[in-house]
């Protein structure tokens, strides 16, 4: 499974891929929630052009409303192909519980920080060459 923010489309906005990855996207999502359409967690909807390529054992993934989060989405979201991801639906759906559905809740947050820092570059501080000219120039400048 590839995203296609994560190709460098060129439709994608300036900040797209934070906001994407953030998930600030899915929050006109809360309207389809409270209509009783989607719930807070379950497995991500999917087109209908997709469901109708699906195996009947993969369809019954979505043997309960989709969510705006997921068990997927904070067990491996990004790192998974199309049938682990399958497979971690599945196990949600066989699993369902108020206790599994607050553990999602609760590690949401803690997977989009991760996912966050996966696509901010870490800073580095370059000293330079280590050398005895440039402890010289260091001892210099702190005199």
């Amino acid at each position: 499974m590839v995203k296609v923010d994560e190709l460098g489309d060129s439709r994608l906005i300036t900040g797209g891929r934070i906001i994407r990855t953030s998930g600030l996207d899915e929050l006109p999502q809360l309207l389809n929630v409270l209509r009783g359409e989607m719930s807070l967690v379950g497995p991500r909807p999917c087109l209908p052009e997709e469901y109708a390529l699906y195996r009947p054992d993969e369809r019954k993934r979505l043997a309960v409303h989709p969510g705006l989060t997921g068990y997927w989405q904070v067990e491996g979201k990004n790192k998974t192909r199309f049938s682990e991801m399958v497979a971690m639906d599945l196990y949600y759906v066989r699993q369902r519980s108020f206790t599994l559905d607050l553990f999602v809740l609760v590690s949401t947050p803690l997977a989009i920080l991760k996912q966050l820092s996966d696509i901010v570059p870490p800073r580095r501080f370059d000293r330079g060459p280590v050398g005895e000219e440039n402890d010289q120039d260091a001892r210099k400048a702190h005199c």
